[in-house]
């Protein structure tokens, strides 16, 4: 029912917006990886609604309970079981929208698909559901790190402003910034811009770049399963994301194989490319560069202005919402790439365990 993502390290994620709970199951962890808990609640605190002026007022703790499948701080192999309980959800907020469907919302095709749905908040469509993947990937980023594994991401661009590449520095803390944007300047304009278009009730979206260093040669399963169509389907599966693309992406189109073929080096059995247009990834499979890819993000659907939509009976109808929403998704999404990234990292380092003797 597509309620579970991965192989070998899998999550499984249950719950909905304004039930009591949500939660999920992490099966496949091996035994042994000593768990950082305070590090998990600091990746949950990171997508959390209520952080700032630029997110949803909603406040949620996001406390984790972590169930099972850790004992004395280690995994033990067993599946890990893990809630964290609802507390700051008001339905009421969306009692007029019960039987009307929202202008690119989920109402619509859930309706369609099931014949019924739970109108509170979206119900499990709600990007609260992706919670649950922080959690399952802040797991998954302590897997990595034993093998010296290091995923980043930032906002790249906020509507129209984008981040100055040349200003950029990693190994910066970037992320008590409210937008989680490395460039101080581009920052200031995301963050008026946002403000601005919640001011009239209006959103907007954005991409996140996402880095990861540190992946050895090798990693990726070919044909269908290749390493980086499994970063794009993890990355599509996030709420609003509207596009993918990894290496040179879209701008490869244009160039010719000699502008853009990655000539190899060997330095002392080291092998290293003199570019890095393919993104760390050929034929599916990770060959030592860093990994890099672009997430675009389409702005929140939920904006304070009368649209045009239907209801149920399919009479045509005008609509008008209420209630707590982002008018910026991207900042909280920061770490919501990062798991995902992590998540499918993690399952491919454990299904290469049996690709040779």
């Amino acid at each position: 029912m597509g309620n579970s993502f991965g192989n070998i390290f899998k999550l499984t994620s249950y719950g909905e917006s304004h039930g009591s709970m949500i939660g999920g199951v992490v099966d496949g962890c091996p035994a042994g990886l000593e768990i950082n808990q305070d590090l998990i609640q600091k990746d949950l605190d990171r997508r959390k609604p209520g952080q700032s002026k630029v997110t949803s007022s909603r406040k949620e703790e996001d406390k984790v309970q972590l169930l099972s499948g850790i004992f004395e701080g280690k995994t033990t192999g067993t599946p890990i079981g893990f809630l964290i309980p609802n507390k700051n959800y008001k339905s009421e907020d969306y009692d007029n929208i019960k039987d009307v469907f929202r202008p690119s919302h989920a109402d619509y095709t859930y309706d369609e698909k099931y014949g019924f749905r739970d109108y509170r908040g979206g119900g499990r469509s709600s990007a609260r559901e992706t919670t649950c993947r922080v959690v399952a990937g802040s797991i998954a980023k302590q897997l990595l790190s034993t093998y010296g594994i290091k995923i980043s991401a930032y906002v790249a661009s906020i509507g129209n402003i984008f981040a100055d590449v040349n200003n950029i520095d990693l190994n910066k803390d970037y992320d008590s910034n409210i937008v989680r944007c490395p460039d101080n300047d581009a920052s200031i304009k995301m963050i008026n811009l946002i403000t601005e278009l919640k001011s009239k009730g209006n959103t907007v979206g954005g991409q996140i770049k996402c880095i990861i260093r540190g992946v050895k040669s090798g990693l990726g399963e070919p044909v269908f399963d290749k390493l980086h169509a499994d970063l794009g389907k993890a990355m599509l599966s996030i709420n609003a994301v509207k596009g993918f693309e990894y290496g040179s992406g879209f701008n490869g189109s244009k160039m010719t194989g000699s502008e853009h073929n990655d000539e190899f080096n060997a330095q002392n059995g080291n092998v290293s490319t003199k570019t890095n247009y393919s993104g760390g990834i050929q034929g599916g499979i990770s060959n030592g560069e860093e990994i890099y890819f672009n997430v675009a993000f389409k702005p929140v659907a939920t904006i304070m202005t009368k649209q045009n939509s239907i209801d149920k009976e399919k009479n045509n109808v005008e609509l008008s919402v209420s209630g707590r929403h982002d008018p910026c998704v991207v900042p909280r999404a920061v770490p919501i790439v990062e798991s995902m990234a992590a998540i499918v990292l993690a399952d491919h380092l454990l299904r290469n365990r049996t690709s040779k003797l």
